[in-house]
């Protein structure tokens, strides 16, 4: 678990906490960005790449009807715009 995600742990041993899934789809996004930028043609990464912001858009649809101060948390940590 990266510090960033540590961060956003609700307890020690958080590992499906909405805060947490943002977090590490936001690690997987980063790498397949980078991984695309090297390999252009690589259509299933995209496709994975693609899904992953969109279940990130939607958990974080989530926090801001639901858990408003979680919500400005992870973008704060995070450094996500929205």
């Amino acid at each position: 678990m990266s510090k960033k995600n540590k961060d956003l742990a609700i307890h020690e041993k958080d590992t499906g906490s909405s805060e947490l899934q943002v977090a590490q789809l936001t690690d997987k996004i980063e790498n397949l960005s980078k991984h695309i930028k090297k390999f252009k043609k690589d259509k299933h990464s995209s496709v994975g790449l693609l899904k992953a912001v969109n279940k990130r858009k939607k958990l974080l649809d989530y926090l801001k009807k639901n858990k408003v101060d979680s919500y400005k948390n992870v973008l704060s940590k995070l450094n996500l715009r929205k």
